[in-house]
């Protein structure tokens, strides 16, 4: 069974890119290249990454930091897994800052670990994209989206086009001057030209799209 690596070659990407899309390519040249390789190296752990993402949802980062570092002391564990949230009641961890919708999220990420359905990553590696798209947004809280993140910031798949976020569309509108913000359908058609770097393509689209509204810094992506 062929097996997928965590990352890509980004010279190779950036090459394509400029190549096949002069418009994205004025602006590449611009921002310069984007380096993603070290994340890509990191030790990574599906269960944790989701559970973070799931507290930091609908939060500006600061906040959920701040909850994020509660509830490791809460539950006395620096890593979220069934074993670990199960050492503390739900009093103790919405008294950290948590939802009751987020706790229901926890609580069902952890029931599903527990009982084997959420892929490791070892398992991943042997997985297309769509697949693991499937095995993980019937876990409450988590939807395509948050997939979408893991799959480009965490396990590094080189084509993937997350069409439903702002960034992306403004960072889209941006490069094409136009007057409005492409529907997800159309982007995706727009898209296709980027393949099969689309995930190398986003990563411009965010940053263009922060340059187009006066940004100073790169905003901070979920899981990034």
């Amino acid at each position: 069974m062929p097996r997928h690596q965590r990352g890509f070659d980004t010279q190779a990407a950036h090459a394509h890119l400029v190549r096949s899309d002069r418009k994205l390519g004025k602006w590449m040249r611009t921002i310069g290249p984007i380096e993603a390789d070290a994340r890509w190296r990191k030790p990574f752990d599906p269960v944790d990454a989701l559970a973070r993402a799931i507290l930091y949802q609908q939060l500006s980062g600061k906040a959920a930091a701040t909850i994020v570092g509660r509830v490791e002391i809460a539950i006395g564990s620096d890593r979220f897994h069934c074993d670990t949230l199960a050492r503390c009641d739900d009093a103790t961890i919405r008294a950290c800052g948590v939802s009751g919708n987020k706790l229901l999220a926890l609580r069902d990420l952890a029931l599903r670990e527990s009982a084997g359905q959420v892929p490791t990553l070892r398992r991943m590696s042997t997985m297309d994209n769509d697949a693991i798209i499937a095995a993980l947004v019937p876990i409450r809280g988590i939807g395509r989206w948050t997939v979408e993140m893991m799959l480009m910031f965490r396990l590094g798949r080189p084509d993937v086009l997350p069409v439903d976020d702002l960034g992306i569309r403004k960072g889209a509108q941006a490069v094409d001057k136009a007057d409005d913000m492409l529907a997800p359908k159309a982007l995706l058609e727009r898209g296709e030209c980027w393949g099969p770097y689309r995930s190398y393509a986003s990563f411009y689209l965010w940053r263009i799209a922060d340059a187009a509204s006066g940004q100073k810094a790169a905003v901070k992506r979920s899981q990034e």
